[in-house]
């Protein structure tokens, strides 16, 4: 679950700490910023990095704590991103920008992947969902339809079992739709 929070919220950290970082904020106060904000399981991160900070420790150590707690790539290219800027004095800003536009391409090609992967899905429900019922629908009528010499050729269906291989049927209709939906949403990429 925390990798997909980190995941998740890890492009809007970079975004607001390029601007916030870019008009002249410096890291403790972008820092503090985000821990304010509604960035999840980020903001609690943040939120305990500046307390440790407040309470004397130094921030290159609560840095690399953070770092080993990180999950995800994105998130640990960003912490380790913010340990180079306090411990080298690079320019953090340039290299969030490139971080976020490498995360922000990476984010479009999953959703199109997502997208390929679910385009017959609507095609599949649709016709899972009106065919069938209306093929079971006909079944379900045919002993009522059928009279004399034909009712021997079907072998005299009743009209109970018609509509308990309808309603099983349409039971399996349902089930199947489902199942379907439900493939089509554990394949959801998360963002």
């Amino acid at each position: 679950m925390r990798s997909l929070d980190e995941s998740r919220e890890i492009l809007y950290v970079i975004r607001t700490l390029d601007v916030l970082m870019g008009s002249g904020v410096g890291l403790e106060a972008a820092i503090h910023s985000i821990s304010q904000g509604g960035y999840g399981i980020i903001s609690k991160d943040f939120a305990t990095l500046m307390e440790n900070i407040n309470k004397g420790k130094p921030m290159e150590r609560e840095l690399r704590a953070l770092l080993k707690k990180a999950e995800t790539d994105g998130y640990k290219r960003v912490v380790n991103t913010m340990l180079n800027n306090v411990t080298q004095n690079t320019d953090i800003i340039e290299t969030l920008r490139k971080q976020g536009e490498r995360m922000e391409e990476s984010r479009t090609e999953k959703v199109k992947d997502y997208i390929e992967e679910l385009g017959g899905v609507p095609e599949t429900l649709l016709s899972i969902g009106m065919i069938g019922p209306i093929i079971l629908s006909i079944l379900g009528i045919i002993p009522q339809l059928i009279t004399g010499d034909m009712a021997d050729l079907v072998g005299g269906l009743e009209q109970d079992t018609a509509m308990l291989i309808v309603n099983l049927g349409l039971f399996i209709t349902l089930l199947g739709m489902a199942m379907i939906g439900l493939k089509a949403h554990t394949k959801d990429p998360g963002l």
